[in-house]
């Protein structure tokens, strides 16, 4: 199994959540609203009066065999509107509860 943590533009909720619906994985954790800045391209969000757009966060544990469906669909989220931020990080679960 791996972990998949997305953070993301708001504007990209609904459409990160029809990803993980379309691909099966049905449990994730949403952080709801987050403030960062990515490390790569795009805009703080900080959700201030200079830098007012907000992020969201959610992290899915998924089998293997989803995860390159998953991050290809992401990946075209992200290209297709490449200044409001996505970003996706994949690490192996060892143990579940």
């Amino acid at each position: 199994m791996k972990a998949i943590f997305i953070a993301y533009d708001q504007a990209h909720h609904d459409k990160i959540i029809d990803v993980l619906t379309r691909a099966n994985c049905r449990g994730f954790t949403g952080f709801g609203t987050v403030s960062g800045r990515g490390s790569v391209k795009g805009d703080p969000h900080y959700g201030t009066h200079a830098w007012p757009s907000l992020a969201g966060a959610i992290l899915t544990i998924v089998e293997d065999r989803a995860v390159d469906g998953v991050l290809k669909q992401l990946r075209a989220i992200d290209e297709e509107k490449p200044l409001l931020g996505l970003r996706a990080f994949t690490w192996n679960i060892e143990q579940t509860i």
